[in-house]
């Protein structure tokens, strides 16, 4: 069914918009309930817009972190995937964060508001990111407002880009934002910050693992290094059909020497590869979660969304269908970290191609998550990738990969830290979930 929306030509927004989409009758909507409840404009909660800066030259850790679109998500930045630049790198100033800080994506991913926390002081934005100070509000209550529908469509509405979503500071400033009291705020600020702390959490429990298993298997300091020159034997190359340098990094023989050291099994000895078979187009009405690369959180590994499409519909790429338990893991270089356990809730979703699914009667799930996630799995898969416009690691090559039997009671201690640390990141979500909902419910019950 079609639907419309009449407009006043003294309603155009100053002129400055007259595409059917920015009037769509849900934005009007937001719009007047907002105008009957106690408002200011951004403009009126922040003290400035400040665009980041373009810095391509990154260093290794002892750095300044330096944000990214891809790091932000809903309320937080997620440092797993953080790329780091000089401290002595010419930038601005006024791009560094202090705590309280909102941030905002200027193109792609719009819709995301994250505060900065404070051990994102000092860190950069990228050109794509916008940094803007709080003033006047709680900055708490400011991202989970625009977190909420209200906040998102109206950032989504002020969409300006034609190819690339985009988002410009004049258009921004008019957002409306809600301003209970202090104390309704207050209350939100105090759900968002538990929700910081039980990822926090979520965090050390997890490294507590990945820790126990790399000591396990004498890792914990094992430091790859780089050789700017060696040598392979004729022999090796024939049997590995492979003559670039890459593939015969020292770094590679010396992990999977330690490997073998220990009890260990050729991977699709006890992993199973599930096939990529299913095809939701036999099943056109039905509505599909499906999950990309984007969706993961590759900092503890878990789905962290998804997107509804029909059966009908679905990507070519959109043939795995996921089981409680399984390890998906991307093939693409450059994505390899993006692994992820699936839920018990997330059983029957459909995943990409672009991915590996991994299930074992020997490993338990969770363990293999972690050596997924770990060195183990990541120099051995960074080795196997082949390719050129599109580098991945190859279905067959996987069998080349060798993968540590721990005992059952280490295994048990690691899946134990590996729930704990999905629980507390469970426990963060709806907490996050319940500060939208507040924010939702000042608006909608006129409290």
């Amino acid at each position: 069914m079609i639907t419309y929306s009449t407009i006043q030509k003294s309603q155009l927004e100053g002129m400055f918009r007259l595409d059917a989409e920015y009037y769509q009758p849900e934005y009007l909507e937001v719009t007047k309930i907002l105008r009957d409840r106690p408002y200011r404009k951004f403009s009126e909660v922040v003290s400035n817009i400040i665009n980041g800066d373009e810095i391509r030259k990154y260093v290794d850790k002892d750095g300044l972190p330096y944000l990214r679109v891809s790091d932000i998500k809903e309320f937080f930045i997620d440092l797993s995937s953080v790329v780091y630049i000089s401290k002595e790198s010419r930038i601005k100033q006024n791009i560094k964060l202090k705590e309280g800080d909102i941030l905002l994506s200027r193109s792609g991913s719009l819709g995301l508001a994250a505060i900065a926390t404070p051990d994102l002081s000092n860190s950069v934005i990228s050109s794509h990111l916008m940094r803007a100070p709080v003033k006047n509000i709680n900055p708490y209550f400011l991202v989970a407002f625009l977190n909420s529908k209200f906040g998102k469509s109206q950032i989504i509405q002020r969409n300006n880009g034609a190819v690339v979503p985009e988002i410009n500071h004049p258009s921004l400033k008019e957002i409306l934002v809600l301003t209970p009291s202090k104390e309704k705020q207050n209350e939100i600020e105090d759900l968002v910050k538990s929700a910081y702390i039980q990822i926090q959490e979520s965090n050390k429990t997890y490294f507590q693992a990945e820790d126990l298993l790399l000591q396990e298997l004498g890792l914990r300091d094992f430091e790859p290094e780089e050789n700017l020159s060696y040598t392979a034997n004729l022999s090796d190359v024939k049997s590995a059909h492979r003559i670039d340098a890459e593939y015969f990094q020292p770094k590679y023989d010396k992990l999977i020497s330690k490997i073998k050291n220990q009890k260990s099994k050729a991977l699709l000895n006890i992993v199973n590869n599930a096939p990529a078979k299913f095809n939701p187009m036999n099943q056109p009405a039905k509505v599909f979660k499906y999950v990309e690369l984007a969706n993961i959180n590759s900092s503890i590994g878990v789905i962290d969304g998804y997107s509804e499409v029909l059966g009908k519909e679905a990507p070519s790429r959109a043939k795995r269908l996921l089981k409680y338990g399984d390890v998906i893991a991307s093939s693409v270089e450059g994505s390899l970290e993006k692994v992820a356990l699936v839920d018990r809730e997330q059983e029957g979703y459909l995943a990409s191609t672009g991915f590996f699914q991994f299930r074992s009667d020997e490993i338990l799930p969770e363990v293999l998550l972690i050596l997924a996630k770990s060195l183990v799995f990541q120099m051995q898969l960074e080795k196997q990738c082949a390719g050129t416009i599109l580098t991945a690691v190859p279905k067959e090559a996987i069998k080349n990969i060798y993968v540590p039997v721990l005992p059952k009671p280490i295994q048990q201690k690691i899946a134990d830290l590996v729930r704990q640390s999905h629980e507390a990141r469970k426990k963060a979500k709806q907490l996050l979930e319940e500060a939208k909902q507040k924010v939702e419910d000042l608006i909608e019950r006129k409290m």
